[in-house]
């Protein structure tokens, strides 16, 4: 099978520049010893990525409940459920955890943290921190981190962060300045609640950007990046990988050709690449995706996806568009703005490693 036998749109999935990809991180968590990278699975939700991205049934890090059981009947024992839980959840997770697994989910309320402590199943937490995000979490240095600590009571297993800020930088001073807060939030909170006799087993922060450019990392004990594993548009442009580096394309067919407007209409909209903007406010704005050649090349320049509708994308392009080389039914690679998101309405990856032949057909866990 080749990707000229495959159905439009669908994810093609390149196994080389995923294995250099997960070198890349591996190098950069290893400057740090005693370090272990627990790669957030979100992005990727499938089981055959995850047994090269944390070999021999490492730790992960999950988003869904969906995704812990869907990992938990992998193998992967060890995750951490990486959403502020609710209580409805908890039986959930109990149960997983009842057949053998360690699914540690995390809380920044009071309440929450009592629901978890008073649950009869086998429930671990860590009280979530914020070190600048602006999103959930407690400051690690108010009361409300041993407040939450002491609801938990036994069942805390340490705390966590993420610099989902770090997106915003545009520098590797910046990245590392971030990384610098995020490390010294976390091993705060770590210190506060050993201090006040909670035993601190976990200490887990991470993004991608600071996974890869944090420089001082004593004190915490593992690590979480996901977006890494496959790239996109956006991370090309903050430093995490070159534009070489996209794991993931969306192979699409040409519908039409609008040589007035210098544009082809592709099958790939909104719903196979996703709405997402992450790129309008990076230093070049990639649309909705970038236009590749079927072999994954940017010979077309740049081609961008600039208009979607819900089954239509429509490509233009900078420079004059090779009509000739662009007729109907011509297949073509669309590399995505934002990779998490645009994965997300697919159900399975093409592998293919530098070619055009399909190796290997993974599948992807979706829902919640």
């Amino acid at each position: 099978m080749t990707l000229d036998d495959l159905p439009t749109p669908c994810l093609v999935l390149d196994l080389g520049i995923l294995k250099r990809n997960l070198a890349r991180m591996a190098a950069a968590v290893a400057r740090h010893p005693g370090l272990v990278l627990r790669p957030h699975m979100k992005t990727a939700k499938s089981l055959a990525v995850a047994e090269l991205a944390a070999p021999g049934k490492g730790p992960i890090t999950v988003s869904t409940v969906a995704e812990a059981r869907y990992f938990a009947g992998g193998g992967f024992r060890d995750q951490i459920y990486a959403v502020g839980v609710t209580p409805a959840k908890l039986d959930a997770i109990a149960a997983l955890n009842a057949q053998g697994a360690d699914v540690k989910v995390i809380t920044d309320d009071a309440d929450a943290a009592a629901a978890i402590a008073a649950h009869p199943g086998l429930l671990r937490a860590l009280v979530e921190v914020d070190c600048g995000e602006g999103r959930g979490g407690v400051a690690p240095d108010g009361p409300l981190l041993t407040e939450i600590a002491g609801r938990l009571g036994a069942r805390c297993a340490g705390v966590m962060t993420h610099a989902g800020h770090s997106y915003a930088e545009r520098s590797l001073a910046g990245m590392e300045a971030v990384a610098e807060a995020e490390h010294r939030g976390a091993v705060l909170a770590a210190q506060r609640l050993r201090a006040a006799g909670v035993r601190v087993e976990v200490v887990s922060l991470g993004s991608s950007p600071t996974a890869l450019h944090g420089r001082d990392m004593a004190g915490v004990t593992d690590v979480r990046a996901g977006v890494y594993m496959f790239g996109d548009l956006f991370q090309a442009q903050i430093g995490t990988h070159g534009l070489e580096d996209i794991a993931v394309t969306v192979l699409a067919a040409v519908t039409g050709r609008k040589p007035e407007r210098n544009a082809v209409l592709v099958d790939a909209g909104a719903i196979a690449l996703s709405k997402d903007r992450s790129t309008e406010k990076a230093p070049k704005d990639y649309g909705f995706g970038l236009m590749l050649d079927r072999e994954g090349r940017a010979t077309f320049g740049e081609a961008i996806v600039q208009r979607t509708h819900q089954e239509h994308g429509e490509v233009r392009g900078e420079a004059p568009l090779p009509f000739d080389r662009l007729p109907i039914g011509a297949l073509v690679r669309i590399a995505p703005n934002h990779t998490c998101l645009t994965v997300a309405a697919h159900d399975r990856y093409y592998v293919v490693d530098g070619g055009a032949e399909v190796i290997a057909v993974w599948d992807r866990v979706n829902g919640w």
